[in-house]
């Protein structure tokens, strides 16, 4: 048990922590905007690099809450860890909008938008699960969450491997393999992002289990 259960509870990290979320959910919205509405990509890319800052700022303030905090709500090796883990979830996400834009990709796989439903989807729930985050009398309704979300990535990760046996099918000269290999690398960033939900899910059990 932490010293943290003894202590007041200090609610700025968990409204930091809900905003994250919030932010992570917002980025994956803009994200299947982007995927499956694939016109005026520039805006669409800025608008999620414009989330990525917000993403930026709020891991930022946790940190420096942490820094000037004697009252923390659990173990801080845990408040950095899943502040990480957020930062890195909105990040992918970025990157992969980013790298639609920076290679030019004139029509975005199919499956990319499918991998980011599903990333939208683990977001949603962390976006629902993270304000319960504090709430010892929540702890099974937050496990029902990671579970879905660890449900989530397993579709991901079969849509992910469909892109992998037919990604080169047919390709016979090299701007044909260099877009093969652009739009695998895209596909993986936002695998990735799926995977990085999964870890916020896994740290936020940890959190709770260690509080219980």
């Amino acid at each position: 048990m932490v010293l943290s259960k003894f202590m007041p509870s200090n609610p700025k990290f968990s409204a930091r922590f809900a905003e994250a979320a919030r932010n992570a959910h917002a980025t994956a919205q803009a994200l299947v905007d982007l995927l499956e509405n694939y016109s005026d990509v520039e805006a669409k890319v800025q608008r999620v690099r414009d989330l990525e800052h917000v993403g930026d700022r709020l891991s930022r303030e946790v940190t420096n809450l942490l820094a000037e905090s004697f009252i923390v709500p659990f173990d801080r090796e845990d408040i950095i860890a899943l502040n990480e883990d957020l930062d890195d979830l909105v990040d992918d996400m970025e990157d992969a909008a980013v790298k639609l834009s920076l290679y030019r990709i004139q029509t975005p796989l199919p499956q990319m938008a499918a991998l980011a439903r599903v990333v939208e989807a683990q977001c949603a729930l962390l976006a629902q699960g993270m304000p319960l985050i504090e709430d010892t009398n929540k702890v099974g309704e937050l496990a029902k969450i990671a579970e879905q979300i660890y449900t989530l990535e397993d579709q991901g990760d079969d849509i992910s491997d469909e892109v992998q046996r037919v990604l080169y099918d047919g390709v016979t000269d090299v701007p044909g393999m260099i877009l093969a290999m652009r739009s695998g690398e895209i596909v993986n960033l936002i695998e990735n992002a799926s995977d990085q939900a999964q870890r916020v899910a896994k740290t936020v059990e940890s959190i709770l289990l260690k509080n219980a």
